[in-house]
């Protein structure tokens, strides 16, 4: 089965690179450092042991924080390599942890391309964050006795039955890991359903409960209202993807009929996508401002496109309703902890099935509203904005049920030192 996997690899990659050059089209940065797709990553100037984490992009850059902080404290004497796939993921990291981690991305999953990173980088063991699940990765690294761990991970039902398709190969890969850290229980089942040695998967939350937004952020946006009027009522949308747009500027105009002075700020999830969603605003007869253009949010402005990376938790800072993106089509959601940690009023969708545990404890916890469609998006959105108290009541249980949650990333911690014997240099 491996060697079907990678032979249809082999087919695929000519298509793999033809999307990586579309993808430069709209964000150049994909044409950057291609050698380092295939495994030719520049030599660490060191001369201590890497200690390797892989985060896939900016969400999961952000999720490694404090066990990245962890690892530091614990392994003073290691240097701690960052891999990605992605270029946002890749400034996340610089912006981050700037000269104190290297960084390079992650090569394709072809065995010649891992077996040159793993050549190169030499680490002593890794960290995989949440569902990075590649056969040739992960079981090169058994070949060469490189521990390897599964953190952070999530496994969904309907990833399950995706897994299910290929069992044995899914069993044996799962089992090459020294241990998986599954997010929660249902997650923990799931991998033991797929045929991970129960013993070794431990449910240990999620480590994105540990949100570490700058101190400065609520300041700077607190400045950024009194620029557009403090008692402007101001509704983010962030990580949205293709076609929720339309139901969210739908939504805005009913909203827009009782708060004709609404801001409605889009944070598109991917880059290639800002000019589309743009031309969408401005079709769609808003007046319309891109964060790139560097101009005063005047009053007459209704829509602002975030353009720029980074500035999300900015701007669910400066906002009184979030909706949190990809839920309200079948991409399965992103992580709600960031305008929760920031005591805002949440809203989803129905599509929430990538951060399935953490949404329900939200809802539940009555931290977090799922409307269905754009009716009952623009219904909640009027009535959040209308109540005060009620968008205060729910950024506090928001906060209670983060503050309730955290530990992840000791627990993480202690399960590496149990696991895994490491020597100081």
């Amino acid at each position: 089965m491996k060697l079907i996997y990678t032979s249809l690899f082999y087919i695929c990659l000519p298509l793999i690179i033809l999307r990586l050059i579309w993808r430069g089209t709209f964000a150049p940065a994909y044409w950057q450092r291609l050698g380092e797709r295939f495994g030719n990553s520049p030599e660490l100037t060191r001369t201590s042991p890497v200690i390797w984490v892989h985060a896939v992009s900016v969400g999961e850059v952000e999720a490694c924080r404090p066990l990245v902080k962890s690892l530091q404290i614990t392994y003073p004497k290691h240097q701690l390599l960052i891999t990605t796939m992605t270029p946002t993921g890749s400034e996340r990291v610089k912006l981050l942890f700037a000269d104190t981690i290297a960084h390079c991305y992650l090569p394709y999953d072809i065995p010649f391309a891992i077996k040159r990173f793993l050549k190169t980088n030499r680490p002593v063991f890794g960290v995989i964050m949440e569902t990075e699940i590649w056969p040739n990765l992960l079981l090169t690294c058994e070949q060469q006795n490189i521990p390897l761990i599964l953190a952070n991970a999530r496994m969904s039902d309907r990833s399950t039955k995706g897994y299910a398709r290929f069992p044995k190969l899914t069993k044996m890969v799962l089992n090459s890991l020294r241990f998986i850290a599954a997010q929660g229980h249902p997650d923990r089942d799931n991998f033991h359903l797929l045929g991970a040695d129960i013993t070794n998967v431990h449910a240990i939350g999620n480590l994105k409960f540990e949100t570490n937004l700058p101190a400065s952020i609520v300041e700077q946006a607190s400045a950024m209202r009194m620029v557009w009027d403090n008692d402007r009522p101001v509704w983010v949308a962030g990580s949205t993807h293709e076609g929720e747009e339309e139901m969210i500027l739908h939504a805005s105009k009913q909203v827009r009929a009782i708060f004709p002075n609404l801001l409605l700020i889009i944070v598109p999830r991917h880059p290639e996508r800002f000019d589309r969603v743009t031309t969408l605003t401005h079709r769609t007869g808003f007046k319309t401002l891109r964060r790139s253009e560097q101009l005063p949010c005047s009053a007459d402005i209704q829509v602002l496109v975030v353009d720029t990376m980074g500035e999300l938790p900015l701007f669910y800072a400066a906002c009184d309703v979030a909706l949190v993106g990809g839920s309200l089509v079948p991409h399965g959601g992103h992580n709600i902890l960031e305008p929760a940690a920031l005591g805002r009023a949440v809203l989803v969708g129905p599509h929430f099935f990538n951060f399935n545990e953490i949404t329900k404890q939200f809802i539940e916890a009555q931290a977090a509203i799922q409307v269905d469609g754009a009716e009952q998006l623009a219904d909640n959105v009027i009535h959040l904005l209308e109540d005060a108290e009620q968008r205060a009541k729910m950024g506090e249980a928001g906060l209670k049920r983060i503050a309730s949650s955290q530990g992840a990333s000791a627990r993480l911690t202690n399960l590496i030192k149990r696991h895994i014997v490491i020597h100081d240099p």
